[in-house]
């Protein structure tokens, strides 16, 4: 054994205490080791080991054997099953990792000759070998979580590392019988009331789960008695999906961005939640989900709640990017509030200009929407025109009533 490799075994114990000690002091959830000896040492044991076998292995470049990794699962189960949670695991990965690159890197200084090649040696054995050590952590720790917890508590985590780009997320996905695609439209239904989640309503949003392969979060509840669930639709790659995407790091600007079957699944999670909502989506690769949420989420923040209908759609940027833009200017918004409060004195002007608006302006389809005659529509029409001074069929009208009327009904005017 070479001068680096002795030096890592001469330290090996102190530097197992400390990472005991890191993990302790950095991660709250294992705070109990200050007070649970056993389990303090088996923890020290645990790092021990790893450095024994590091030791053992990288000289000649061995890999870890089948018993090795399946130790390694071991500590999954362990951890999984003492109620670890997502990012404290993931904490413990990184802290462990930066441990031994920082005791590599110590012993190195040490060495008078610098131990370079020592260092390489090491450093081509810790990177491939660390990460299937990982992977079997990872897949211990799923196989607990699969037995213990229900299926929407298992999506739910999936969901939630699937945001948070935890490579967990394929080990989780595999448990719940769920494919990975290259991209998913983030998908958030905001619900002005949101509704007590029961027993029923989990049973329909885990059975669309299965059947549109959509993981799903319920969002944090607003301070107004709103609530939004966040779903994750798949959109699998294929060559007009591969033509029809944003260049990377763009977001989705155009509405035929938007994939043909999307507004169906939106359908069929609005009927579940059985209320209206205010649905906003984003599309976005794995690797750019949280923006793709941060996206989606302000969309449905402006957006106007709607019934599950055959017209019903989720808004992209395209659809609410005016109302995303005066949302931020409170000189702009004050004024299409108050040509709202003057149309809220007309027979249900906002209403009409909403259809009016829905139907691009088709007379016809408006009135049959509406359910009135045509020159009812023609009257309420004129009626705008008359309070705002603004002919709602021209540029003008479009670019101002349309913006009114959306953020009239989308309840930001309260």
């Amino acid at each position: 054994m070479g001068s680096l490799f002795a030096e890592l075994a001469r330290q090996a114990s102190a530097n197992a205490r400390r990472e005991v000690e890191t993990y302790t002091r950095e991660i709250p959830e294992f705070g109990f080791l200050d007070q649970d000896a056993r389990a303090r040492a088996e923890t020290l044991d645990h790092s021990m080991w790893f450095r024994r076998r590091t030791l053992e292995l990288s000289p000649g470049n061995s890999e870890l054997n089948g018993d090795d990794l399946g130790y390694i699962a071991s500590m999954g189960e362990l951890r999984a099953g003492a109620g670890l949670s997502l990012d404290a695991r993931q904490r413990v990965l990184r802290v462990h990792t930066a441990l031994m690159l920082r005791e590599i890197n110590e012993a190195t200084e040490s060495q008078r000759d610098g131990g370079v090649d020592e260092l390489m040696r090491m450093m081509a054995w810790f990177a491939p070998q660390g990460e299937r050590g990982i992977a079997s952590y990872r897949q211990g720790f799923v196989r607990v979580l699969r037995r213990r917890m229900p299926y929407t508590e298992q999506v739910a985590l999936l969901t939630r590392s699937l945001l948070n780009g935890d490579p967990i997320s394929a080990e989780l996905a595999t448990a719940v019988d769920i494919e990975l695609p290259d991209r998913y439209a983030v998908t958030v239904f905001r619900v002005p009331d949101r509704p007590a989640i029961d027993r029923f309503l989990e049973d329909e949003i885990g059975a669309l789960v299965k059947s549109h392969r959509a993981p799903v979060i319920w969002g944090p509840e607003g301070g107004d008695g709103s609530g939004e669930l966040i779903t994750l639709i798949p959109l699998f790659a294929g060559p007009e999906a591969a033509d029809g995407a944003p260049p990377h790091g763009v977001p989705d600007l155009l509405p035929d961005l938007t994939p043909e079957h999307l507004p169906d699944v939106v359908q069929d999670f609005v009927r579940a939640l059985g209320r209206p909502c205010a649905v906003g989506t984003s599309v976005a690769p794995l690797p750019e989900l949280a923006d793709a949420l941060d996206r989606a989420r302000r969309i449905s923040r402006v957006a106007p709640p709607r019934r599950a209908s055959a017209r019903l759609r989720p808004h992209t940027l395209a659809d609410v990017f005016v109302e995303l833009a005066v949302a931020d200017v409170p000189l702009v918004d004050d004024w299409l509030r108050t040509l709202a409060g003057r149309l809220e004195s007309g027979p249900d002007l906002l209403t009409t200009l909403d259809a009016y608006y829905r139907h691009d302006m088709h007379r016809g389809a408006t009135a049959d929407a509406l359910n009135v005659h045509t020159r009812t529509l023609d009257y309420r029409l004129r009626r705008a025109r008359e309070l705002t001074g603004i002919d709602p069929g021209s540029t003008r009208g479009v670019r101002t009533l349309s913006a009114v009327v959306t953020r009239r009904l989308s309840g930001a005017w309260r």
